[in-house]
């Protein structure tokens, strides 16, 4: 059962002017990535947070969109065991299992070392204007780990 603030996160996630809002963040990312080309091998390193050493963050409007638009619900159980193991519920062997409707964390992250000198500054930009969105539209803002704003959800 959603928490209350998920419950208006996923309600606000329905109007079409704020969705492509954060559609126009996600294209930006898209455009400064493909100028950059960093490589990505599929390795599946990045959705182990563990073994690359680094936590996800997001914002909860964004945890809304891709909760919003997955085929199936999550499984508290499933959550669960891929926070135990590590790494994101929707990680499928070594690819993004919901690459489209990912956040924009996973959109900016790449295991390319020489993407570090660049993704810290896009990552901060994307979220300064994912924030824009929220205070634009009064929406509560949460910037928190991947895993804590999913476990709102179920």
């Amino acid at each position: 059962m959603p928490t209350q603030e998920a419950s208006r996160w996923l309600e606000a996630i329905d109007r079409p002017s704020l969705v492509a809002s954060l559609e126009a963040v996600y294209a930006f990312i898209a455009d400064q990535i493909e100028a950059r080309g960093p490589a990505c091998w599929a390795s599946g390193r990045c959705c182990n947070f563990r073994r690359a050493d680094h936590r996800l963050y997001t914002t909860g409007l964004e945890a809304a969109y891709c909760i919003a638009r997955l085929e199936r619900p999550i499984e508290p159980g499933e959550l669960d065991r891929a926070i135990e193991r590590g790494g994101c519920v929707f990680q499928l062997a070594n690819i993004c299992g919901v690459h489209a409707i990912k956040p924009s964390g996973c959109r900016v992250y790449f295991c390319d070392r020489s993407a570090q000198t660049w993704q810290n500054e896009l990552s901060e930009r994307a979220v300064e204007e994912i924030r824009r969105i929220h205070d634009r539209e009064r929406i509560e803002y949460r910037y928190a780990e991947w895993g804590a704003l999913l476990r709102m959800f179920i």
